[in-house]
């Protein structure tokens, strides 16, 4: 991924309020490393909110190229900064993924989709078709 990237996300972003089929944005590469230069994350601008944890972030041929994390919790970073930050999200870089699920033994299938600009509802539609929403339950 490369800084200023056009990038999306699917999810399902705060579960029993909005859509059970899930929500999609767009957003863009601002940083090629989280916080504390942290070069495993990506920092994002596609809105995101609990629930879209864990969600694929893709690029604009439709290819996973991370994995949706974290956004930056606003309300303490405005007690230190005396502002209000937008859309300081993250996601963790697929081959950072891939790595894990190697190290630890656990098959999964790559491919490429190729370079080709897919289209936002295309996007969406591809992602909606192999993501699925996972609620833990005590």
């Amino acid at each position: 991924m490369r800084l200023g990237e056009s990038v999306a996300v699917f999810g399902f972003p705060l579960h029993g309020l909005l859509a059970t089929s899930g929500n999609f944005t767009l957003g863009n590469v601002t940083a090629v490393a989280g916080i504390g230069d942290d070069t495993r994350m990506v920092q994002i601008s596609a809105p995101v909110q609990p629930g879209n944890s864990g969600g694929p972030l893709l690029d604009q041929a439709g290819n996973v190229v991370g994995t949706v994390v974290a956004k930056i919790n606003a309300i303490k970073l405005a007690r230190i900064t005396n502002d209000l930050a937008e859309n300081i999200n993250f996601a963790i870089k697929s081959s950072i993924v891939t790595s894990f699920l190697e190290a630890n033994g656990i098959g999964f299938r790559t491919g490429s989709l190729g370079a080709e600009t897919v289209s936002p509802p295309d996007l969406a539609a591809r992602a909606r078709g192999f993501s699925a929403s996972v609620e833990c339950r005590s």
